[in-house]
């Protein structure tokens, strides 16, 4: 009850993103952690969608950030921009330029070339849903500081706090950190992350 409470006077009081996870992490570290699955967003515990006449769908707005071109590459290469244009609602988890760039180049090269397991790697990062900050805590709390997220092709990510920050681990042992949050679009929004997931 007192973590509850505790969580909500965080939130409304706007303290900044590290401490907010840092209190969603279990105390109680001899008690094994649950997961939860993180359910479809409904209408109700959906962020409302942005007003703003300039808000941009998903692929528009990742198009337009010049940290991400890698990863737009990727999704034109995977011949997936129709998919993120699509009525969503989509939480993208994008990995930025550094992120790519860690990926071995002939690696790299090859996924590429290969549109199939390119579409795999992109949609690995396009969560069907739209979760902003609040609900990814939401779900963390609920979880005893871990939850599933399920991508827009079944796959499955695991969310946990990790030194403060919101890490996110795919089912081939690949992690990223997100290090950005709740770029808004008209059919989702866009979280930047510094790791690619399903590239093994």
């Amino acid at each position: 009850m007192k973590k509850s409470i505790l969580i909500a006077a965080v939130l409304i009081g706007g303290l900044c993103l590290n401490n907010l996870f840092a209190q969603t992490m279990p105390r109680d570290t001899a008690k094994k952690s649950s997961t939860t699955t993180v359910p479809t967003p409904t209408t109700t515990n959906m962020a409302p969608a942005k007003s703003d006449s300039t808000a941009k769908d998903v692929q528009a707005t990742l198009a337009n950030v010049a940290d991400l071109t890698s990863f737009v590459a990727a999704i034109k290469a995977a011949s997936l921009e129709v998919t993120l244009q699509g009525p969503g609602p989509f939480t993208v988890f994008a990995p930025d330029n550094t992120a790519f760039s860690s990926i071995p180049k002939t690696r790299l090269d090859s996924l590429m070339k290969d549109p199939v397991k390119l579409a795999t790697l992109v949609k690995a990062h396009v969560v069907a849903g739209r979760y902003d900050k609040a609900a990814l805590i939401k779900a963390l709390t609920a979880g005893k500081g871990t939850a599933t997220l399920k991508t827009i092709d079944g796959q499955t990510l695991n969310i946990s706090v990790k030194e403060k920050k919101l890490t996110i681990t795919d089912a081939q042992g690949n992690v990223a950190q997100v290090t950005s949050f709740d770029t808004p679009c008209t059919n989702g929004l866009i979280d930047g992350i510094n790791g690619v997931l399903m590239y093994k």
